[in-house]
Protein backbone atom coordinates (compact mmCIF):
# COMPACT_ATOMS: atom_id res chain seq x y z
CA UNK A 1 0.00 0.00 0.00
CA UNK A 2 1.32 3.38 -1.12
CA UNK A 3 1.48 6.45 0.92
CA UNK A 4 -1.67 7.88 -0.25
CA UNK A 5 -3.64 5.05 -0.11
CA UNK A 6 -2.30 4.58 4.18
CA UNK A 7 -3.18 8.21 4.66
CA UNK A 8 -6.68 8.14 3.26
CA UNK A 9 -7.32 4.36 5.32
CA UNK A 10 -6.02 6.35 8.46
CA UNK A 11 -8.48 9.11 7.81
CA UNK A 12 -11.56 6.40 7.49
CA UNK A 13 -10.04 5.03 10.91
CA UNK A 14 -10.35 8.36 12.35
CA UNK A 15 -14.04 8.74 11.58
CA UNK A 16 -13.27 11.12 8.83
CA UNK A 17 -15.03 11.00 5.04
CA UNK A 18 -12.17 10.61 3.07
CA UNK A 19 -13.88 12.31 0.27
CA UNK A 20 -12.75 15.45 1.72
CA UNK A 21 -9.45 14.89 0.53
CA UNK A 22 -8.97 15.50 -3.24
CA UNK A 23 -7.25 13.32 -5.74
CA UNK A 24 -3.23 13.31 -5.09
CA UNK A 25 -3.54 14.91 -2.02
CA UNK A 26 -2.59 13.80 1.70
CA UNK A 27 -3.29 15.43 5.10
CA UNK A 28 -0.99 16.91 7.56
CA UNK A 29 -1.31 18.53 10.99
CA UNK A 30 1.26 20.98 10.12
CA UNK A 31 0.93 24.29 8.48
CA UNK A 32 4.13 23.95 5.67
CA UNK A 33 5.32 27.44 5.15
CA UNK A 34 5.43 28.27 1.17
CA UNK A 35 5.74 31.42 -0.84
CA UNK A 36 7.96 33.70 -2.98
CA UNK A 37 10.23 36.26 -1.66
CA UNK A 38 11.00 37.52 1.50
CA UNK A 39 8.58 37.75 4.61
CA UNK A 40 7.27 41.24 5.00
CA UNK A 41 7.97 43.29 8.08
CA UNK A 42 5.97 46.42 9.43
CA UNK A 43 5.38 48.73 12.14
CA UNK A 44 4.04 47.46 15.49
CA UNK A 45 1.22 49.34 15.14
CA UNK A 46 0.74 48.34 12.04
CA UNK A 47 0.41 52.18 10.50
CA UNK A 48 2.47 51.77 7.35
CA UNK A 49 -0.17 48.78 6.15
CA UNK A 50 -3.59 48.95 4.23
CA UNK A 51 -5.83 47.69 1.61
CA UNK A 52 -7.29 48.84 -1.18
CA UNK A 53 -10.14 47.92 -3.26
CA UNK A 54 -10.53 49.27 -6.50
CA UNK A 55 -11.06 48.63 -10.39
CA UNK A 56 -14.72 47.91 -11.09
CA UNK A 57 -16.25 49.33 -8.73
CA UNK A 58 -18.49 52.76 -7.69
CA UNK A 59 -17.33 53.87 -4.71
CA UNK A 60 -13.39 52.69 -4.46
CA UNK A 61 -11.74 53.10 -0.52
CA UNK A 62 -9.11 52.30 1.42
CA UNK A 63 -9.37 50.63 4.98
CA UNK A 64 -6.26 50.86 7.55
CA UNK A 65 -5.82 48.47 10.12
CA UNK A 66 -7.79 49.65 12.54
CA UNK A 67 -11.03 50.09 10.49
CA UNK A 68 -10.87 46.05 8.98
CA UNK A 69 -10.28 45.35 12.35
CA UNK A 70 -14.07 47.30 13.43
CA UNK A 71 -15.89 45.73 10.43
CA UNK A 72 -18.25 42.58 11.13
CA UNK A 73 -15.82 39.78 11.60
CA UNK A 74 -17.25 35.91 9.97
CA UNK A 75 -15.53 32.86 11.59
CA UNK A 76 -15.56 29.73 9.37
CA UNK A 77 -13.73 26.29 9.43
CA UNK A 78 -12.99 24.81 6.44
CA UNK A 79 -10.51 22.37 4.83
CA UNK A 80 -7.51 24.19 2.72
CA UNK A 81 -5.72 22.41 -0.06
CA UNK A 82 -1.69 22.88 -1.48
CA UNK A 83 -0.86 22.24 -5.01
CA UNK A 84 2.21 20.82 -3.65
CA UNK A 85 -0.22 18.48 -2.43
CA UNK A 86 -0.82 18.69 1.33
CA UNK A 87 -4.49 19.27 2.93
CA UNK A 88 -5.47 20.28 6.47
CA UNK A 89 -8.61 19.74 7.23
CA UNK A 90 -10.76 21.82 9.73
CA UNK A 91 -8.79 24.88 9.95
CA UNK A 92 -10.77 27.57 11.58
CA UNK A 93 -10.08 31.30 10.48
CA UNK A 94 -11.58 34.58 11.24
CA UNK A 95 -11.65 37.59 9.50
CA UNK A 96 -14.13 39.83 6.54
CA UNK A 97 -16.33 38.52 3.94
CA UNK A 98 -14.45 39.30 0.89
CA UNK A 99 -18.52 39.96 -0.49
CA UNK A 100 -18.84 42.39 2.48
CA UNK A 101 -15.87 44.32 1.73
CA UNK A 102 -17.15 44.36 -2.21
CA UNK A 103 -20.40 44.95 -1.59
CA UNK A 104 -19.30 48.26 0.44
CA UNK A 105 -17.26 49.32 -3.00
CA UNK A 106 -20.68 48.57 -4.96
CA UNK A 107 -19.44 45.93 -7.58
CA UNK A 108 -19.98 47.00 -11.51
CA UNK A 109 -22.40 44.51 -13.18
CA UNK A 110 -19.89 43.55 -16.03
CA UNK A 111 -17.37 42.95 -13.14
CA UNK A 112 -16.27 39.13 -12.97
CA UNK A 113 -12.51 38.89 -11.82
CA UNK A 114 -10.75 39.71 -8.89
CA UNK A 115 -7.18 39.98 -8.74
CA UNK A 116 -5.48 39.46 -5.59
CA UNK A 117 -2.31 42.18 -4.70
CA UNK A 118 -0.18 41.36 -2.51
CA UNK A 119 2.98 43.21 -1.23
CA UNK A 120 6.66 42.86 -3.89
CA UNK A 121 4.19 42.92 -7.26
CA UNK A 122 2.34 39.32 -6.47
CA UNK A 123 -1.21 38.87 -7.59
CA UNK A 124 -3.57 35.94 -8.47
CA UNK A 125 -6.90 35.99 -10.22
CA UNK A 126 -10.26 34.16 -9.07
CA UNK A 127 -13.74 34.63 -10.59
CA UNK A 128 -15.54 37.17 -9.12
CA UNK A 129 -18.51 34.68 -8.09
CA UNK A 130 -15.85 32.08 -6.30
CA UNK A 131 -14.73 35.28 -4.03
CA UNK A 132 -17.89 35.62 -3.27
CA UNK A 133 -19.27 32.51 -2.57
CA UNK A 134 -16.53 31.46 0.15
CA UNK A 135 -13.84 33.85 0.30
CA UNK A 136 -12.58 36.25 2.93
CA UNK A 137 -9.74 38.62 4.02
CA UNK A 138 -8.57 36.29 6.92
CA UNK A 139 -6.47 38.04 10.19
CA UNK A 140 -6.62 35.14 12.32
CA UNK A 141 -5.94 31.56 12.04
CA UNK A 142 -6.42 28.99 14.65
CA UNK A 143 -8.00 31.89 17.30
CA UNK A 144 -4.38 33.71 16.90
CA UNK A 145 -3.30 36.43 14.82
CA UNK A 146 -1.36 35.39 11.46
CA UNK A 147 2.24 33.97 11.59
CA UNK A 148 4.55 36.08 9.60
CA UNK A 149 4.93 33.18 7.44
CA UNK A 150 1.34 32.55 6.63
CA UNK A 151 0.34 36.58 5.65
CA UNK A 152 0.50 38.89 8.56
CA UNK A 153 -1.42 40.77 8.97
CA UNK A 154 -3.62 39.89 6.36
CA UNK A 155 -4.21 37.45 3.68
CA UNK A 156 -7.07 36.43 1.43
CA UNK A 157 -8.83 32.95 2.08
CA UNK A 158 -10.84 30.89 -0.33
CA UNK A 159 -10.97 27.56 0.35
CA UNK A 160 -12.37 25.62 -2.43
CA UNK A 161 -9.63 26.45 -5.07
CA UNK A 162 -5.93 25.72 -4.37
CA UNK A 163 -4.11 27.48 -2.04
CA UNK A 164 -2.09 29.78 -3.91
CA UNK A 165 -4.89 31.27 -4.74
CA UNK A 166 -5.76 33.12 -1.37
CA UNK A 167 -2.67 35.27 -1.58
CA UNK A 168 -0.34 36.14 1.71
CA UNK A 169 0.43 39.74 2.76
CA UNK A 170 -2.80 41.34 0.99
CA UNK A 171 -2.46 44.92 0.12
CA UNK A 172 -5.53 45.42 -2.27
CA UNK A 173 -8.43 43.71 -3.85
CA UNK A 174 -8.95 45.03 -7.96
CA UNK A 175 -12.17 43.82 -9.44
CA UNK A 176 -12.00 43.66 -12.85
CA UNK A 177 -14.01 42.93 -16.04
CA UNK A 178 -11.14 41.22 -17.66
CA UNK A 179 -8.97 38.02 -16.56
CA UNK A 180 -6.09 39.00 -15.38
CA UNK A 181 -3.84 35.66 -14.35
CA UNK A 182 -1.21 36.10 -11.78
CA UNK A 183 2.59 34.78 -11.18
CA UNK A 184 2.27 31.54 -11.03
CA UNK A 185 -0.92 31.49 -13.27
CA UNK A 186 1.72 32.50 -16.15
CA UNK A 187 3.89 30.72 -15.46
CA UNK A 188 2.34 27.05 -16.18
CA UNK A 189 -0.24 26.67 -13.02
CA UNK A 190 -3.96 26.80 -13.85
CA UNK A 191 -6.19 29.38 -14.33
CA UNK A 192 -8.79 28.20 -11.88
CA UNK A 193 -7.57 25.72 -9.85
CA UNK A 194 -9.89 23.35 -8.57
CA UNK A 195 -8.40 20.77 -6.00
CA UNK A 196 -10.87 17.85 -6.69
CA UNK A 197 -10.58 18.44 -10.41
CA UNK A 198 -6.92 18.21 -9.81
CA UNK A 199 -6.21 21.82 -11.86
CA UNK A 200 -2.41 21.86 -10.83
CA UNK A 201 -1.05 23.02 -14.15
CA UNK A 202 -2.29 24.68 -17.17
Amino acid sequence: MGFFERNRKALVERGIDPARLPPGQYTTERFPVLHVGTVPSYAEDLADWDLRIFGAVDHPYVLSWAELLALPAVEVTQDIHCVTKWTMLDTVWKGVALRDLLDRAGVQPEAAHLIEHAEAGYTTNVPLADALETGMVAYEFGGLPLDPEHGFPARVVIPHLYFWKSAKWLRGLEVSVHDQPGLWETNGYHNYADPFREQRYS
